[in-house]
């Protein structure tokens, strides 16, 4: 089932975590996770829509995070819907936890890249805490990894949650499937076939999951982009019983979709 550049100044946890790593002497230093998760959080939002006449009035369609200026959102293209209900004044947007609360912040659809399953948001106003992306070269089969995002969604508030996983396997590109949403065993069979390699980690995660960064647990730093899961058995299981299998898109794909959408709106 599918869950389907750094620039800005972080504040915050952020900040002290972006000091303490300028400051460390050497490679080997690392900050404490707990300090990483700290910093990384900010920066994780759900995608979701507004309507006002409706109830809930906030739907709930994917994580994303927040990178380059603070002004850019990435999440997962299968997560976007195709259309709007301008009559009734839809809008896409993120939301933001503020408390036991939420608050909606319109955005605009930036860039697309449906082949490997990525979506660019813009935001106006005050930029957020960014993420900044790492380089994706050095990524290698055995490295430990986290995620952050909203598993159930909304269901139990907006609360990010955590997961540690490892790069289990660097393998060929299952192609996005836009109707059933999930990797069954034809879509496995596509491994062979497509051409562009993908993360598999063993990190359990959930339908909210899509869009969720997965970073380096030492630096913060995303490395890829969440964006399906194996299910065994019906679309359910993937809560009830879950696989333990994940996928994610790695971020130089990030990087090329944020290009593209700057060198569309370069006079």
């Amino acid at each position: 089932m599918r869950l389907g550049l750094g620039g800005a100044l972080p504040a915050g946890p952020a900040l002290a975590l972006a000091l303490a790593l300028a400051l460390a002497p050497g490679p080997a230093a690392a900050a404490p996770f707990g300090q990483v998760i700290a910093a990384v959080k900010p920066s994780v939002v759900g995608i979701g829509t507004y309507q006002p006449t409706r109830s809930p009035a906030i739907v709930f369609v994917a994580t994303g995070f927040v990178t380059g200026d603070g002004l850019s959102v990435i999440t997962n293209a299968h997560g976007i819907p195709d259309t709007l209900d301008s009559e009734r004044n839809e809008t896409l947007g993120i939301v933001v936890a503020r408390g036991d609360k939420v608050d909606f912040r319109p955005a605009r659809l930036a860039g697309l890249d449906r082949l490997h399953d990525l979506a660019h948001l813009r935001l106006a106003g005050a930029p957020m805490p960014a993420l900044r992306l790492g380089d994706g070269g050095a990524v290698e089969e055995g490295q430990a990894l986290a995620f952050t995002g909203f598993p159930l969604g909304m269901v139990l508030g907006l609360h990010p949650v955590t997961h540690r996983a490892m790069l289990s396997a660097i393998t060929p590109l299952v192609m996005p499937s836009a109707s059933a949403r999930k990797l069954d065993a034809r879509a496995i069979a596509q491994l062979a076939r497509a051409p562009s390699p993908i993360y598999q980690l063993d990190g359990t995660a959930y339908p909210g999951n899509s869009g969720s960064p997965v970073y380096d647990p030492d630096t913060g730093q995303v490395l890829a982009v969440l964006n399906m899961v194996f299910v065994k058995g019906l679309k359910e299981n993937a809560i009830t019983n879950p696989s333990g299998i994940s996928y994610a898109i790695p971020v130089v794909h990030v990087r090329a979709l944020l290009q593209q959408s700057a060198a569309q709106t370069t006079p």
